[in-house]
Order: C-alpha cells, then sequence, then structure tokens
C-alpha cells in the first residue's frame, strides 16, 4: 500500500504529514552559552592492589584495568614468587611499595597512604574481581557520593565463588551492622570499594586484617558519608589459594562491628576516665 494519499482522504485513519515548503522552516534555536562549572571536571584515579604471591595472577588483571586508572599501586606483601617483576612486565608505570608490616589492612593503610588521586579504588589481585567494573564505581563519586562498595548480593551482581560457610558468614555480619547503624546494606564482606581520598581522615583505618573492609564501612556510616553500593560479579580466584580464613576473620570482623559501633569509643572512654 502506498505510503502517500490526497489531502482530503486518509489511509488506515492515519492523516498524511504534509511536505514542508521553504518558508515554513523555523530558524536555528540559539543554544545558550555555557558556564565554567556546566563541565564534568575528570578526577584523577589511584587503583591500590594488595598481593602476596599472585605471580600468575597479576597479569589476567593488569590487562582489564581500564583508561580512566591514572596510576597503579602495588602493595607487595614481601611475595616470595615473582609477583612485583612481574606487575612491572605488565604495566611499567606501576608503583611498587612495601606494606609496613603485615595482614590485608596493613596492606590497604600503606596503599592509600601512597595514593595521589582524588578517588580512590580497592580491589584484589587474585582475580576474582574485573576491573571493567571501576567506571561504575567512579559514577557514583562523580555524582556526589563518598564511598562507593560491591554487593554481589542485588541485581546485577552475583558470586561463582561462595562457599557456605563464606555466605553464612557474610549474612550474619550483614546483620549485625544493619542492626547496629541503622543501615540497609545487601552485602559487607566484599572488598572492591571505592571513596574519595579527602575522606581518609573521617574513615580513621586502623585494622590490620581483612577487618578493615568492615571497618571502613562501619566507619563511613558512623561519620555520615553518603555512601552507594553497585551490583558486582565475584569471580572465583583464577590460581594459588586464597590467604582468608573464614572462621577466624569472620570473628575478628565481628569484634570490629562491635567495638565500632556508634558511641563506643565516647562510652569506653568515660569508663576509663579520658573524659
Amino acid at each position: 500500500m502506498s505510503t502517500t494519499a490526497p489531502s482530503d482522504h486518509h489511509v488506515d485513519g492515519v492523516l498524511p504529514t504534509p511536505m514542508r515548503r521553504a518558508g515554513d522552516r523555523l530558524p536555528a534555536r540559539q543554544l545558550p552559552m555555557r558556564r565554567k562549572t556546566d563541565f564534568v571536571t575528570r578526577h584523577s584515579v589511584s587503583l591500590i592492589v594488595p598481593a602476596r604471591d599472585e605471580a600468575r595472577n597479576i597479569p589476567w588483571v593488569f590487562e582489564q584495568i581500564p583508561s580512566c586508572v591514572d596510576e597503579v599501586i602495588l602493595v607487595d606483601g614481601s611475595s616470595s614468587d615473582a609477583t612485583v617483576a612481574v606487575a612491572k612486565e605488565c604495566l611499567p608505570t606501576v608503583r611498587s611499595v612495601q606494606q609496613s608490616g603485615p595482614g590485608k589492612g596493613t596492606a590497604l593503610r600503606t596503599g592509600f597512604a601512597a595514593a595521589t588521586g582524588e578517588y580512590i579504588v580497592m580491589m584484589d589481585a587474585d582475580g576474582s574481581m574485573w576491573p571493567g567494573e571501576i567506571p561504575h564505581y567512579l559514577h557514583f563519586l562523580d555524582n556526589g557520593y563518598d564511598f562507593v562498595k560491591g554487593s554481589r548480593c542485588i541485581a546485577g551482581g552475583g558470586s561463582l565463588d561462595f562457599t557456605r560457610i563464606r555466605a553464612a558468614g557474610n549474612r550474619v555480619l550483614l546483620s549485625v551492622v544493619n542492626h547496629l547503624y541503622r543501615a540497609h546494606l545487601t552485602d559487607l564482606c566484599y572488598g572492591y570499594c571505592a571513596f574519595r581520598r579527602s575522606f581518609l581522615a573521617e574513615l580513621d583505618l586502623r585494622s590490620t586484617g581483612f577487618e578493615i573492609e568492615a571497618e571502613m564501612i562501619a566507619h563511613a556510616l558512623r561519620s555520615g558519608l553518603r555512601l552507594a553500593e553497585v551490583p558486582s560479579l565475584e569471580l572465583p580466584r583464577r590460581s594459588g589459594r586464597s590467604h582468608l580464613h573464614a572462621v577466624a576473620d569472620g570473628r575478628r570482623v565481628l569484634r570490629t562491628l562491635i567495638a565500632e559501633r556508634p558511641g563506643a569509643r565516647a562510652a569506653t572512654a568515660v569508663a576509663t576516665g579520658e573524659e
């Protein structure tokens, strides 16, 4: 059937579109001039990667790092393999620093102190976190949030490495943090996070082990930072064995959540006569 019809008829109840004359064209609308503040400022990004004996996993991780990352800091935990050498071979611009003591918490704090970017992203070196998700974290920082954490438990997220013990422990600890801090988080024990470096003082990090991830979230909530969760898919470790001890580290996380709950430090100070 033809798509055109005489002006006094219509086809299937649809009126034909009239042809425009040259004189019918409206003058081009003049766009307003932009102000300087209308342009989005590009923030510098530091990626902190703590690693110990991860030489076989580093190549995959480093080749996935997106171009929005300006600085990669590898925090080496006295590796006995070629972790540092492999990292430099894969990414010549990588900054390698030695952590100042044992434990993942110490490694992360060492990396945070060395970072120069306005935004800090932290992720593991074992291949369980995909660097391609980093832009999602930065999007929320760009739009007013102060601390962004990955969640395996919201739509679009998931885990291919959750054991029954880890999943059960995460649920228990999550219920504790949501109760103590009146929060509505969906995931807790997952160390894929990003935050504004200007808030390092508010985070007031002291932990030396895996519990630092819970400490960061607890202090962010207690300090009133604007926090967002983004979906993240946890992948299986690509090679080697995890340094996590589910039960022992879970206990440390629980002690940290209770000790750092709102008002706990003030109550301790009063009890000890410090105030």
